[in-house]
């Protein structure tokens, strides 16, 4: 009952809301401002050029505006931010609620000239791109690198910084070349997730599949579940798999929960027996850039292909 309540609310607040922009945008629409025709996940949609004005919902299109050198106006609220985003807390930049329950009222009152959603985000679309200019730069987890390229590239056109978003991929490109060229004699790797004293593994085409798919490792498991969440695993699993490489990315440590950390769960006689373990090719993933970010922001991916690549030397 509350929540048909409250979306009815939204709704009639976003019917007013939406009228009233209408209106008084059409002076500005007079002062022939050029525009950029987005072609994107929902459609196409017609964006002002370099906006003076513009709101994201998602930090992975954040950490690329960042990456370009583009102020937003609005950002999303995180109980923890990356290290490269932490700049966005600050009270300067105006709060739109989080990445699922956008903020209508402040996102209206701040009159963006686009707003950026994505990923978690992306199904608040509709309502959004009635207060402005809407853009979902949803990726697709079984091509990351082409979608985070075309978002770049989307990015550098909208807001003049081509050449940037040019050479930030040519040297990302660079990397993961070199990447794969190292991961392909390094042996299998099994990825997993951590949280809340539970396990998942994940293999090629899922959400973190790109470390198979992109970058060269080879899977030590295969016939894993694809869904967003991931095939629940025991430590048994992960002993009868015995990866040569377990890349682990710790959900809790990640978006700020206490509870124990991957280091501590995998620390017992089943995970220590692995070529893995053995070996010392036990690799604590950047949380922040591979779970909140999935790896789709244009800093987050160059950060996490390096890390990978320092892992590999580290691990010969």
């Amino acid at each position: 009952m509350t929540t048909q309540v409250r979306t009815g609310q939204v709704r009639r607040w976003l019917a007013r809301a939406g009228a009233a922009l209408v209106l008084g945008s059409l002076g500005a629409a007079a002062a022939a401002q050029q525009t950029v025709l987005v072609r994107h996940a929902r459609g196409e949609t017609g964006v002002p050029y370099q906006p003076a004005k513009t709101v994201v919902m998602d930090l992975a299109v954040l950490d690329t505006l960042h990456a370009l050198g583009v102020e937003p106006t609005g950002v999303p609220t995180a109980a923890k931010l990356p290290p490269q985003l932490a700049r966005y807390a600050d009270a300067r930049y105006l709060k739109v609620g989080s990445m699922f329950e956008p903020n209508y009222e402040v996102i209206h009152a701040a009159a963006p000239q686009v707003i950026f959603v994505a990923g978690r985000s992306a199904p608040k679309y509709d309502e959004l791109s009635r207060l402005a200019p809407t853009v979902d730069l949803t990726v697709n987890p079984k091509d990351l690198v082409g979608s985070l390229k075309r978002n770049a590239a989307i990015l550098g056109d909208i807001y003049g910084r081509q050449d940037e978003a040019q050479r930030k991929l040519a040297a990302l490109d660079a990397s993961i070349s070199a990447l794969r060229g190292r991961a392909a004699g390094a042996g299998a790797a099994l990825i997993v997730l951590t949280t809340g004293g539970k396990m998942s593994a994940y293999g090629p085409g899922s959400r973190f599949g790109v470390i198979h798919d992109a970058f060269g490792f080879q899977p030590a498991a295969s016939g894993l579940q694809t869904s967003n969440h991931g095939q629940a695993v025991s430590f048994e699993f992960i002993a009868e798999t015995d990866p040569d490489w377990l890349l682990v990315i710790d959900r809790d440590s990640a978006i700020g929960r206490e509870g124990a950390s991957a280091q501590r769960m995998l620390d017992n006689e089943l995970v220590r027996q692995t070529k893995a373990w053995k070996n010392k090719r036990v690799v604590y993933l950047d949380g922040f850039n591979w779970y909140l970010l999935g790896s789709a922001g244009l800093a987050a991916m160059q950060s996490n292909v390096d890390d990978l690549a320092r892992a590999l030397e580290q691990g010969k």
